[in-house]
This record gives structure tokens, sequence and C-alpha cells, in this order.
């Protein structure tokens, strides 16, 4: 019987082996993707203090319990993978167990993404997505102006970037200095180029020279004071040059996140926002999708009308529109934020019936202030805000997991309300009991 048992195993394990065999040889190359995009990232150690000024450096600084950081980790492999064989080395540093490493790089929030070069660091604030971080890496490991030699380099860079900035005309003077000082200051957020007049007049049409234009969605755009710098003061070409690269960074219609909000309030436009809902795999409902199409067309027919003074985006996620108007609103709907003021306005109109022409009006409304503002930054919407958070934060915890949502407060509470029970609750035991023994007494 323990001889019939033993061939009955060998024959088994015979069977099994070829496909043990297929299963490692399909396995295998899976593997080999997913460790390989995990190789490319260097797992760095608190020796990182020693070398961080030494090359360029892309690095990750995260906890190990962090949700967010976590979502990130994959991109993250797959930024390293894109950036593989350039002079960019990609690492990551667990801050819970080198806090010396946190504590010297100032880490306060996880995950922060930064690039080092040299003795400079430059923490990333854009979107967490592949193509956002392999650009922002480009961007910084070269010089704030790159210089364009060849006409063909022009075709290639309008394949590549949305948006990028060229100086055409002679490097130097009032003009090119300022172009420069703002290359450096915005070097995080775009690309910047110089270039011959030779070389531009092949792609793009100016009339006079120095020029300075931002290419963007198969347009281009002059800077309205570059050829007249050199008669103005040189503080004035500074404040203009600065101001016309934060507001023309941005793409028409752009898409806000949590993460780039900040930066397009920097506009101090008002911020026209169509704010619609996307699920899990990004898609938008056919009917608010032609609502944000048609709010988009009003600013790419009448970019002139409104550029200067109007930025208009869309949101994908109606819980940042909800926290500046301190409501929840059913989606689509309009909003225009006041980046200044931080006050905002609600059009009357029921959303789904909007047309162009009543977002004209609206936005004329506001642009005469004959529209009425609404929150603003005052302290009683502060506290209003504040609670407004704590409520959103608590419904959000319960939809999360509301089991945990209990045991969480849950557990406090009860202990609260037994201490209380005990101090008021107890004087009251002790009091009848006094009565009792004095009503035995007499």
């Amino acid at each position: 019987m323990l001889w019939h048992t033993t061939k009955s195993n060998g024959q088994s394990a015979s069977l099994w082996k070829p496909l043990f065999m297929l299963l490692t040889i399909f396995a295998t190359p899976l593997t080999y993707a997913a460790n390989a995009e995990a190789a490319r990232v260097l797992e760095l150690s608190d020796r990182f203090l020693e070398v961080y000024n030494q090359g360029q450096w892309l690095v990750m600084f995260y906890a190990p319990w962090c949700g967010y950081c976590k979502r990130t980790e994959p991109i993250f492999g797959q930024v390293a993978q894109e950036l593989h064989g350039l002079n960019i080395r990609v690492g990551k540093v667990d801050c819970t167990r080198f806090t010396n490493v946190a504590r010297e790089m100032q880490i306060r929030a996880y995950p922060t993404i930064m690039f080092l070069k040299g003795n400079a660091k430059y923490v990333y604030n854009g979107d967490r997505t592949k193509e956002d971080l392999v650009d922002y890496a480009l961007r910084m490991s070269g010089p704030p102006v790159q210089m364009v030699t060849r006409p063909e380099s022009i075709d290639m860079l309008k394949g590549s970037h949305t948006i990028f900035f060229m100086y055409v005309g002679d490097q130097q003077g009032v003009m090119w200095e300022s172009y420069y000082a703002a290359a450096e200051n915005y070097q995080q957020y775009g690309f910047f180029y110089a270039t011959t007049p030779d070389i531009a007049s092949q792609h793009f049409e100016f009339e006079h020279l120095p020029a300075v234009l931002v290419y963007k969605e198969e347009l281009h755009h002059l800077y309205p004071y570059a050829h007249v710098a050199h008669e103005m003061d040189v503080s004035a070409i500074n404040d203009t040059i600065h101001h016309w690269v934060n507001v023309e960074r941005f793409t028409t219609f752009p898409k806000i996140t949590r993460f780039n909000i900040k930066q397009i309030l920097l506009t101090k436009k008002f911020l026209v926002v169509a704010v619609v809902e996307e699920d899990k795999l990004n898609q938008v409902a056919t009917h608010e999708l032609e609502f944000r199409d048609m709010v988009e067309g009003v600013i790419r027919k009448h970019r002139d009308r409104y550029h200067d003074t109007f930025q208009f985006a869309w949101m994908g996620d109606p819980s940042l529109a909800h926290s500046f108007i301190l409501d929840t609103l059913p989606t689509p709907h309009l909003i225009v934020i006041n980046s200044t003021t931080e006050q905002h306005y609600i059009p009357d109109d029921e959303p789904l019936k909007m047309t162009p022409q009543a977002i004209h009006v609206f936005l004329e409304s506001i642009h005469n202030e004959s529209a009425t503002p609404l929150g603003g930054d005052t302290y009683l919407v502060r506290i209003r805000r504040v609670f407004f958070e704590a409520k959103k934060g608590l419904l959000d915890m319960w939809k999360g997991n509301p089991v945990l949502t209990t045991v969480i407060f849950g557990l406090p509470c009860g202990f609260l309300s037994l201490i209380l029970y005990s101090i008021f609750c107890g004087d009251c035991f002790v009091a009848n009991d006094e009565d009792d023994d004095h009503e035995k007494t007499e």
C-alpha cells in the first residue's frame, strides 16, 4: 500500500511538472517587467545626505503607511524607466526609517517629490502623472533657457510640448535679461527656449525684434512689449514679463486638480469653472460633457474678449468646488472664483439650460461689478469653512469605512459618557443612600 501511494504521488508530480514549467515561462516576463520598474528607483538611506549635491536627483520622500505614496509608487517607477540613460538619478527615501533625511530636507507631507541639482532644492507641485513628472525632470535638468539651432527642432518642440516660450533676437539687453529671469523663476512650470530670427521666421509670425512668444495648442501669442523694452523702465519690463508668463503658462481650458489649483489661482484672474463629475475611470456623463464643451467653446471663440480678465477651466472633482462655495451643488454647474478675494459667483440660470449668450451676460455682470459676490476670506467665512471641511471629512470617512469611523468616534464618546455618568449620577446615588440611612436612623 505504501509503495502504491508513492507511485501515485510520483505520477502526479510528473503530470504537474510541465504545468509548473509553462506557468514559469509565462510568468517570468511579467515578473521581470514589474521588477524592472522598481529596479530603476534607488532605495536611498541616510548616506544620501552625503551625496545629494553631487549630480541631479529626482527623489520621492515617502512613508510606508501613506496611501497617496502607495498610489504614486508605480507611477514613479515608470518615470524612472523613462529617465533611464539620462544624467538624472531617481530614488526614494523612507522617512520613517531615516528621519534625519526628512528633517534635513524639511519634509512636511507625504509624498514629497523633489528635484535636487547641486545645492538647489525644488519641490514638485504638479499632477502626479508619468508625463508631468518626466517633463518636470527634463525641464529642471537643463538650463533655464535652452538654445534652438535648427529649424526642424521647432517642429519637434511643437510635437512634444503643449506649451513652450520662445525668445527671438540677440541674446543681450534688457528684454533678454528679463526673459532669462522669468525663465529661472518659472522653470518648474514651463519650457523656455531662444533662437535666431532666421529660424523663428520659418514657424512664427512677428514684426519686430526682439520678440517673445508663447506657443500653445497650435497657436502662438506675442508678448506685447518686447520690441519697446529698451524704452521702458527695467522694473516695469520685469513685472510685465513675469505676469505674462505666469498667465500664459496654462492652456486655454485646463483641468483643475488639487495639485495645480493653487498655481492657477496665482493668475489673479476670475476663474470660470465648469464643474462635472468623473467616475473612477475618468469618464463623464454625456449631458455633463456637453455642458463642459459648451463652456469651453465660449473661451475658444472669444479668447480676445475674455483672456485678459478670465481664466476658463473645468473640474472633474466637485468636492474641490464645494470647498470654495461651502455648499454642495448637483453637477454640472458653473462657478466663477475671484482668485484675489476668494469670493465666488453662481449664475441664477439652471446650468443645463444655459446657453453661450447666457454665459456672456453672466460674465459681463461680473466684469462690471453688478453681480453679487458670495463668500470671501472674512473671519466668519473661515469659521464656516472649518466646520464645512470637518463635516465633509467625517462624511467621507463614514462612506469609506463606516465600521472604522464608528470605532474611532464611538469609543471616545462611550468613555466620555461613562465619565460624565459617574460624575453627575454618582452624586445622586450617594445622596439617595444618605437619605435611606437617615430614614433608618429615625
